[in-house]
């Protein structure tokens, strides 16, 4: 069976951590940016973000190979 590759599935996630951070940097900034009565639009973005990382949660449970 074959070995799994650790640094490779650790640089995906450190990459994903990467990604979101830039993600939740950008809304914060348009949200400083929007004046103070916008703010309806993030909010529906959010819960989507909220159910994406479950889903991907679930994924790397799932995603483990058994060495034997």
């Amino acid at each position: 069976m074959a070995k799994t590759n650790f640094s490779y599935e650790k640089r995906q996630r450190e990459l994903e951590k990467k990604r979101k951070a830039e993600e939740k940097a950008r809304r914060k900034q348009e949200a400083k940016d929007r004046p103070a009565g916008e703010a309806g639009s993030d909010e529906v973005a959010e819960d989507a973000d909220d159910a994406d990382e479950a889903d991907e949660a679930a994924d790397e449970g799932s995603t483990a190979v058994k060495q034997d």
